[in-house]
């Protein structure tokens, strides 16, 4: 302000004016109502952030981790809980089960806690050595195993065993039981205190294992709501009381809605082990071409889909994608989860993301409703605790494949179809998701719009909007998301009403993950 008021001095005296002229001289600037509404028209405000409301930055998280609350993870030897999970994703350093030091090298943003369904509360008592659970032979021989140190063949034993039908009854903890509720009531204790709103969302969710003859149809499911909502319920089973069909989970969800006012949302994974079941044109157990009510049903309810993680790549198979030269990355087509089925090519249309979203314009042409128009996300399925999948710091699908010399020459599962090895399973993956804001509601809602994109684990930054009015100028815009959003529709959105003789029109753009690799193209699949 000194610097200006020494300039016009002197200004006022190189001219000789009066005290009236400067006066005048000083106010010159200002505008009068006529000028000032032709300079800033009316809806236009000056600040070019003012009235915007679409999100700035992506926010990246894992939807789908396991604890030792999940049957199997404790088997195969994890023993950090959900509140270990939370902690670590939040960049606290915590005490792997193997022993060692482990910390993420940035936050995340959002982190799933999502338990299986079904037996929680199982593992502890096992552990424990509960007289119930020896006195079953399957229990006692299950103990010993852990006990032994062999606990990974337990754990193999007690999926295949759930897998093809065969758990012992009196092995089965129920969603009515004391320890069930009990692990339940934890899990959504752990994510209320853990939930930060603005710095940190933990969800409240957990995993339907539909996997029946071991052909993989699971959803991982997630409440918007907090616990005053979600502690009304308790998670939907496949073993009774429950179903493994997806349409009892969509009325489960249904019934949720209704009964709290709450949300919810299921994201399936793991077409690529289906078995051709995971995006089906005829509905599996039925024969009979998929129905209306079916198409509407699970567009409703499952609006993304975990195209990749530790168990391999669900996009594309090179049988499927011949012409591109990516489609062979981290393949599993062996067989279904636990190989008791091998695979064959006919299977393949029916497994992964790109084929489905084929498949799913085809089903609209004759249902009027396209069952698989969903967006596309990365999570881990870890069932350590850890979300740790970067290459050098990747902590394993379980805690038997925690870093150790020996580690990954094993194998992870083995039967007379095949076996897939330890080193098989991939470094993967992370849910992007554009929210207004870090808090369950927001994120939850760009969830819901398809607002998201897969990640391995890089943090690249990736736009991409669809529009009938993009230019070439707007490729060189240094505000891709304020030229995206005023002029087309972002990723997950209908581009609609296509003006007569006009084409779509892509706006990509993407930024490399400030301590990752350098990007080195856009692939865009038509």
């Amino acid at each position: 302000m000194a610097a200006a008021a020494v300039l016009i001095s002197c200004l006022a005296v190189q001219g000789g004016a009066s005290a009236q002229d400067v006066d005048t001289a000083m106010d010159s600037g200002t505008f009068d109502k006529a000028t000032a509404e032709r300079a800033f028209p009316a809806g236009r405000p000056y600040s070019p952030w003012a009235g915007r409301n679409f999100p700035t930055r992506p926010l990246f998280g894992d939807t789908h981790l396991h604890t030792s609350f999940s049957m199997d993870a404790g088997a195969f030897g994890a023993r950090l809980g959900p509140r270990d999970a939370y902690r670590f994703a939040k960049g606290e350093e915590v005490m792997a089960s193997s022993g060692q030091p482990v910390k993420l090298s940035r936050p995340l943003d959002f982190l799933v806690v999502a338990d299986h369904s079904d037996n929680m509360g199982f593992f502890p008592d096992l552990l424990a050595g509960k007289p119930e659970i020896l006195a079953d032979p399957t229990g006692r021989r299950w103990y010993d195993m852990v006990q032994s140190g062999d606990g990974a063949t337990a754990a193999l034993e007690i999926i295949s065993a759930f897998s093809q039908d065969k758990f012992p009854p009196a092995l089965l903890y129920t969603p009515d039981s004391r320890a069930y509720k009990s692990a339940w009531d934890e899990t959504i204790d752990a994510a209320e205190e853990a939930n930060e709103p603005g710095r940190f969302t933990a969800f409240i969710g957990y995993e339907w294992t539909s996997n029946t003859g071991g052909n993989n149809l699971h959803r991982n499911v997630i409440f918007r709501d907090n616990a005053d909502k979600a502690d009304q319920v308790v998670p939907y089973t496949v073993y009774p009381p429950g179903s493994d069909n997806p349409r009892d989970l969509w009325k489960w969800m249904d019934a949720y809605e209704a009964k709290t006012g709450g949300n919810v949302l299921a994201i399936a994974h793991n077409g690529n082990l289906s078995n051709g079941r995971m995006f089906p044109m005829i509905e599996p157990g039925t024969d009979k071409p998929l129905d209306r009510e079916y198409a509407e049903t699970r567009a409703k309810w499952e609006r993304l889909y975990e195209a990749t993680q530790i168990k391999g790549d669900g996009e594309t198979h090179p049988f499927l994608s011949p012409n591109d030269e990516f489609a062979d990355f981290e393949t599993w087509d062996k067989g279904n989860l636990d190989l008791s089925v091998k695979k064959t090519p006919e299977m393949l249309q029916y497994e992964y993301a790109r084929e489905a979203l084929k498949n799913g314009l085809k089903l609209e042409a004759g249902l009027g409703v396209n069952p698989y128009k969903f967006g596309m996300i990365g999570s881990t399925d870890a069932h350590t605790g850890l979300a740790a999948v970067a290459e050098d710091n990747y902590f394993g699908k379980t805690s038997a494949m925690e870093p150790n010399p020996e580690r990954l020459t094993k194998p992870f599962v083995e039967s007379k179809n095949g076996t897939i090895f330890e080193w098989e399973t991939s470094g993967s993956g992370y849910a992007a998701v554009w929210a207004k804001e870090n808090t369950r509601q927001a994120i939850f809602d760009a969830m819901e719009r398809r607002e998201t994109y897969a990640t391995t684990g890089p943090r690249m930054v990736v736009w991409l909007f669809g529009g009938f009015d993009f230019t070439a100028d707007d490729a060189n815009t240094r505000t891709p998301a304020i030229t995206g959003y005023t002029k087309g529709v972002p990723m997950g959105g209908d581009l609609r009403d296509a003006p007569d003789g006009k084409a779509p029109s892509f706006l990509v753009a993407a930024l490399k993950d400030p301590i990752g690799a350098n990007l080195d193209r856009y692939q865009i699949v038509k």
